[in-house]
């Protein structure tokens, strides 16, 4: 029996680690939404983590543009938080996923970032997530794994997917961005990965440190719109080009988020999948969840 512990389990990623590790008859999951343990409070954290094996960290302050004006309280969850997490995973030899982001690179690449590229976030929320995985480093340095992600879209909660399904349902104008690249992950495929990885790390099969969990391939946001639309039968012309510029918002993007995904082979795993076939794989799951929610 292996006993895991998800934080952050009434978001988009957790609800899929959970659906995963129901699917396994060995797992004692523990699901922990931010209403039933606040991260920020090192007591609670301590007492959740007693008891684990796996600590899988889904819980964030999420709101980029928000982290801008609330540096403060963002950078308390995003970043002191997880040192509590890692120091109660350390004292009961627990293994620890946290689950960070591309927007600890400063984007102006022009090849996939490695792991172990140098960081130099743009925005308040990417300062917050990088202080994060110093801590998972420092503190855990054989039993932290931080795993970055970007552009993450599934079943649940609001994302850039689900906005595009509504819009074009309802027959509103698509504009979207064309000069941001980056890899779409779907979360169902992100949950897979995050599950296979603790199982590898319980066994001493995946060493410990950064692995780029981030869908295979490139694309723009435009490219992403006009994929859903082509994908569920409409016509792709509907979606039309726009600049960064046309959409200012409070927290600067990186133009480039293109993640490299060489540390899976040190843990026997593959890559995850092309973005394009993830999209395929998702968007009938996407389209039962809004049925369901109605």
């Amino acid at each position: 029996m292996t006993r895991w512990l998800v934080t952050g389990a009434g978001g988009m990623l957790g609800r899929e680690l959970l659906d995963v590790l129901s699917r396994d008859p060995a797992a004692r999951i523990t699901g922990l939404t931010r209403h039933a343990l606040d991260i920020t409070d090192a007591k609670a954290v301590r007492a959740a983590v007693a008891g684990q094996d796996v600590v899988v960290n889904a819980a964030a302050w999420t709101d980029v543009d928000g982290a801008e004006s609330a540096e403060t309280a963002a950078t308390a969850v995003n970043g002191r938080a997880v040192a509590a997490l890692a120091r109660a995973c350390a004292a009961e030899g627990a293994r620890l996923l946290q689950v960070s982001t591309d927007y600890v690179f400063p984007g102006d690449a022009r090849r996939p970032y490695a792991e172990d590229a140098a960081t130099g976030p743009l925005n308040a929320y990417g300062r917050g997530k990088l202080l994060g995985e110093r801590a998972v480093a420092e503190l855990l340095p054989d039993l932290g794994y931080v795993v970055r992600t970007a552009w993450l879209y599934g079943r649940h909660g609001r994302n850039f997917v689900a906005t595009v399904l509504a819009r074009a349902a309802a027959g509103e104008p698509l504009r979207v961005v064309d000069d941001q690249h980056g890899q779409p992950t779907w979360a169902g495929a992100l949950a897979e990965r995050l599950v296979e990885l603790g199982g590898r790390a319980l066994e001493g099969g995946a060493p410990a440190g950064v692995y780029h969990g981030t869908a295979c391939g490139t694309a723009t946001w435009y490219d992403l719109a006009r994929a859903v639309i082509e994908e569920t039968g409409g016509d792709p012309a509907v979606v039309a080009r726009a600049s960064t510029g046309d959409f200012p918002r409070p927290a600067p993007r990186p133009s480039y988020s293109v993640l490299g995904h060489d540390r899976w082979a040190a843990a026997g795993l593959p890559p995850l999948p092309h973005w394009r076939e993830s999209l395929r794989t998702a968007l009938p799951s996407m389209a039962r969840a809004a049925v369901s929610v109605r």
